[in-house]
């Protein structure tokens, strides 16, 4: 089973930022043991949800060459929990682009107030390091669809993304 903690792109601009959006919801079932009677969406989950639109972001920029996974949160710091009726608004930066790893500045936002802001640093992993394949080709795609990256999506110089041809 695959866990995806974004709902949609609202923003992408290739190998710079992207917005992606998150429903919380009382309908997810890991809201009604955190915490019975009061629930709130875990720091943790909302940490992947900045990591995942992060990471596509990265993973754009080097052309899904190679398997970008988190290597380490550098920092993390909550403001105010996000609970049920919230949407949180993911922003990812990336402000550091090697061939072996990024550094990324991300923030999760409700209502124009900053609710979360990290530091994540990603590697960048050759195939066959010990790394599973995450996706196949046509499944990506297929998710990027649902995200809605290639109806909103940018190159640097401002022309929509190119649905990849895999």
């Amino acid at each position: 089973m695959r866990w995806f903690w974004i709902d949609r792109f609202d923003e992408f601009v290739r190998g710079r930022h992207a917005v992606a959006v998150k429903n919380v919801s009382l309908a997810e079932e890991h809201l009604h043991d955190h915490f019975p009677g009061a629930a709130l969406m875990p720091n943790s989950l909302i940490v992947e949800g900045m990591a995942q639109t992060a990471g596509l972001l990265v993973a754009d920029a080097i052309d899904y060459n190679r398997r970008v996974v988190l290597a380490k949160v550098a920092s993390a710091e909550f403001h105010f929990d996000a609970v049920p009726g919230d949407t949180l608004r993911f922003k990812a930066e990336i402000l550091d682009l090697k061939p072996a790893g990024s550094l990324t500045k991300v923030s999760s936002t409700v209502d124009d107030r900053v609710q979360g802001e990290a530091e994540l640093f990603f590697a960048h992993l050759e195939p066959g390091e010990g790394v599973p394949k995450l996706f196949e080709p046509d499944e990506l795609l297929k998710w990027l669809d649902q995200m809605h990256i290639y109806d909103i999506g940018r190159d640097e110089s401002g022309q929509p993304l190119q649905r990849p041809d895999w």
